[in-house]
């Protein structure tokens, strides 16, 4: 009886592991070590950088525009000044996007780009993006584009810096990491569209896309409940990656993940509408992180005062956690959609 109870007791454990396998063995990767980087992932940091990014100095980051370039430029810096690399080398942080792969009446814009290296899959790859333009002036008015997207914006910026803490302190992730701030995205998702016609990395060896686009608001039906995000995509191409997703936020953030527009009859189609999707095109598993239009929705009355800087920084945490556990995980995330 006893033989027959302990060949219960290890099958299932054996079955338990299977179900799990998703998860990394190593507690210690996904538990204390991720909180204590993630922790480092700071409102007062957002909201600094956040009213720096969507301040009237960068006059809405119209595409190719004066403002934009200096976005760019502030982005640039921060990496510099955190010695978070450039993996176009040296102090280039630019992929240079020339007008003829823009549209006709834009002037030549970039990415920016910055990079860090895995420390066991250095060739397997996770971009984390966010769009860092807006819609620029109209009749003397400034678009500052705070939620849209300078949320998104400054959440790199904030898991970034996190990752590289972990990496000075010896807990660098096993699979590289690309920090990819796009442009042209109000102009028809051209920054995207630029990095996967003409990628940094090979597409092949890109393993997910976790895309941030408007994470600092609530909408108005979350008004009562605030402690969410909707997900977008998370299934689309990889089981293993939507259930990743929701046990990192089951473990960590517990934050209400809503897949309204998930749904493949949803008539904003913001499945199709986001930097996601051009990475979704090429067959990599994808989230895009949203919180929903609202009233200032491409008005000059996005600005950063009405951020929920707690709540952009408890989503950026979330992103945060579901990347160190695909950088850290055995396998790389499966295609299987």
């Amino acid at each position: 009886m006893k033989k027959i109870l302990s060949f219960i007791i290890v099958l299932c454990l054996l079955i338990s592991c299977k179900v799990n396998n998703h998860i990394t063995e190593n507690h210690e990767v996904t538990g204390k070590t991720a909180m204590e980087f993630a922790a480092t992932i700071s409102l007062e940091n957002l909201k600094d950088h956040l009213y720096i990014i969507a301040s009237d100095e960068f006059e809405g980051r119209n595409t190719g525009e004066a403002g934009q370039k200096k976005a760019a430029e502030y982005l640039k810096n921060f990496y510099i000044s955190n010695n978070i690399a450039s993996p176009l080398g040296d102090d280039d942080y630019f992929q240079d996007i020339p007008t003829e792969y823009l549209r006709p009446n834009l002037k030549p814009s970039e990415n920016v780009v910055a990079f860090i290296e895995g420390s066991e899959k250095p060739e397997e790859i996770i971009v984390i993006s966010a769009h860092f333009d807006h819609i620029g002036m109209k009749d003397g008015e400034i678009y500052n584009g705070a939620d849209d997207d300078g949320s998104g914006t400054v959440a790199i910026l904030e898991i970034a810096q996190a990752f590289q803490k972990a990496v000075e302190n010896g807990h660098g992730p096993k699979r590289s990491i690309l920090f990819l701030h796009v442009t042209g995205e109000e102009k028809g998702l051209l920054g995207s569209k630029f990095y996967t016609n003409f990628p940094i990395f090979p597409l092949a060896n890109t393993v997910a896309n976790l895309n941030i686009d408007m994470i600092g608001r609530v909408d108005e039906a979350h008004e009562a409940n605030p402690n969410y995000i909707y997900l977008i995509g998370s299934d689309k191409l990889s089981s293993e990656l939507h259930e990743l997703s929701e046990a990192m936020n089951e473990k960590f953030t517990k934050i209400k993940l809503d897949y309204k527009y998930n749904d493949e009859n949803d008539p904003n189609r913001f499945y199709y509408r986001s930097d996601h999707y051009n990475f979704a095109k090429n067959n990599i598993p994808i989230i895009f992180y949203f919180n929903g239009t609202h009233q200032d929705y491409h008005k000059p009355s996005d600005t950063p005062d009405k951020i929920n800087y707690q709540l952009l920084a408890k989503r950026a945490q979330l992103v945060f956690y579901t990347a160190w556990e695909i950088a850290n995980r055995e396998q790389r995330i499966a295609v299987d959609k």
